[in-house]
């Protein structure tokens, strides 16, 4: 059950930040928002990593280089989101963003990639990807 609140949690954040980032992008351009937010984030994390107390940077050594540039992905995130939205506005935008997320975690799962567990995909798979288009098709009518 928690894992579905964050989940939700998540979502309703990537929403909100999306619109927020749109809105401050129309003050100060598209890359500036990206800094903006990825600084804030950065700050928030700081903040909440020094009341957690979780500290373990001898893991840091542990982390193959290639995920380490992971957090770099966030700057192309906000990016194509403030510019989508400006284009096709937040809801298409979110839906278009959620079946990309999900056609490329689909990827990673049946093929291993990035060391997770190889999952077999079944039909009900292959059938909620393309109800999930086609209700995104359906709603930009």
């Amino acid at each position: 059950m928690k894992g579905i609140i964050f989940a939700l949690l998540g979502g309703a954040c990537i929403t909100l930040q999306g619109v927020a980032n749109t809105r401050i992008s129309t003050d100060m351009g598209t890359w500036q928002a990206a800094t903006v937010t990825q600084f804030t984030g950065f700050i928030l994390a700081a903040i909440i990593l020094m009341f957690v107390r979780d500290v373990d940077l001898h893991g840091l050594k542990q982390v193959k280089p290639l995920y380490l540039a992971g957090g770099a992905f966030g700057a192309v995130i906000i990016f194509s989101e403030v510019s989508a939205i400006q284009q096709i506005g937040v809801t298409f935008t979110i839906s278009a963003l959620l079946i990309a997320q999900l056609f490329l975690t689909f990827l990673v799962d049946s093929n291993g990639w990035f060391g997770v567990v190889k999952q077999k995909m079944k039909l009900p798979q292959f059938l909620g990807i393309a109800l999930m288009i086609t209700g995104v098709i359906i709603m930009k009518l």
